[in-house]
């Protein structure tokens, strides 16, 4: 097979996963811009998520969101997700919003919000197994704002207990992603701040648990590509939540700030065999005043350029100019693969596949735009907190 031809395979094989909140309202601290014909119901999230598999063809699955996406009967969310033709991917816990988490949940000082914390995490699971979800993700908004203010290994303590009773009511074929981030809301130290507090507690936990990589969750400069070799090589790298930042975790379209990162990102994930069912591709991202639907297309998109760009590395060359220590031929190699353009390949696959060789054109074809905003009128509309 060729490398072109194997390029064009893989990428028939990319999945992709959409957050559910990522097509309802969202904003900043200061504002929630709300839009027509955003969804009402967990429902109505699922028709707009298999709008984007539609015309994309890599968007299988659709992460939830607890409690946002809570409802009376998760057998028949799933079974109205599978009847649009897409399923329910992970499940993201909440333990963020509640008056009783301002000082933390599972490392909180009082035992009673611990308690309360852990339980909502064991409820996740249950709506795993109700859903079929084979990923809990976790991402905790603990910590301290104040030297003093808590015991910082006692917090690691509480964490570590914690994870440890979920880590054990975890079923066959489930699995628990942790992520990281190094500030905010906690401004003095965060319970879960980087990929190292991530890996050791993932590590200590066993098998089932492993390390996700949110590419907003970094300090300006960081080298993630780094950390997503180094997790791979360890064999502890679970997931992606792909967003851009400029400055913090500005949680903007994916490929949007830095696109050459992302297929900086894309090469280590292909280069150390990630690019696998293993390691799951989520997209989290606020739209706060750009249209859901094109938005997260858009975003899919992105991530399948750098991807293909990523595949056309040829490694070999690459190879022979690192062992005879050429350092710009190395570069040129890696920047061939950056530079082409890979717009006309992904045309092609697309076609190959059975698609509209331009999903943000067919999708704007389809209607489905002008269809919601007519009939999605009344109710409460989705957003940060429903």
């Amino acid at each position: 097979m060729t490398e072109l031809a194997a390029a064009k395979a893989a990428l028939k094989t990319q999945a992709v996963e959409t957050p559910s909140w990522a097509y309802g309202n969202s904003g900043t601290r200061f504002k929630v811009f709300a839009q027509q014909g955003v969804p009402r119901t967990p429902f109505e999230k699922l028709d707009d998520a298999a709008k984007v598999h539609e015309f994309t063809g890599v968007a299988p699955t659709v992460a939830l969101h607890i409690p946002w996406d809570e409802v009376d009967d998760y057998a028949a969310l799933a079974k109205h997700a599978e009847q649009r033709g897409v399923k329910l991917g992970a499940i993201n816990s909440n333990t963020f919003q509640d008056d009783d988490y301002k000082l933390g949940s599972i490392c909180h000082p009082e035992a009673s919000v611990r308690r309360k914390a852990v339980d909502h995490l064991l409820e996740c699971v249950d709506i795993m197994d109700a859903t079929g979800s084979a990923d809990l993700k976790l991402w905790f908004a603990d910590g301290t704002n104040y030297p003093g203010q808590d015991d910082i290994r006692g917090r690691q303590d509480r964490l570590a207990e914690g994870l440890a009773e979920v880590y054990e009511r975890l079923g066959d074929g489930q699995r628990m992603l942790l992520e990281y981030k190094f500030f905010e809301p906690a401004f003095y130290t965060t319970d879960v701040p980087d990929w190292g507090t991530a890996y050791a507690h993932c590590l200590k936990l066993g098998p089932k648990a492993q390390v996700v990589v949110d590419t907003g969750h970094h300090a300006p400069g960081t080298n993630i590509e780094f950390i997503v070799a180094t997790l791979l090589r360890e064999g502890k790298l679970g997931g992606f939540d792909f967003n851009s930042r400029f400055y913090a975790d500005d949680d903007l379209m994916v490929g949007a700030a830095d696109p050459f990162q992302l297929f900086r990102i894309m090469y280590e994930v292909v280069r150390g065999g990630g690019f696998s069912p293993e390691v799951a591709f989520m997209l989290d991202q606020c739209h706060n005043i750009e249209a859901k639907i094109p938005a997260i297309i858009r975003s899919v998109m992105n991530v399948q350029e750098a991807t293909a760009k990523a595949l056309l590395v040829d490694g070999d060359a690459l190879g022979a100019a690192q062992r005879g220590g050429d350092v710009l031929e190395a570069n040129a190699v890696v920047m061939d693969a950056y530079n082409t353009d890979v717009r006309p390949l992904l045309r092609e696959v697309r076609e190959e596949m059975g698609l509209d060789p331009e999903p943000l054109a067919a999708y704007r074809r389809s209607g489905w735009g002008e269809r919601i905003v007519a009939e999605r009128v009344g109710g409460q509309q989705a957003g940060w907190g429903a």
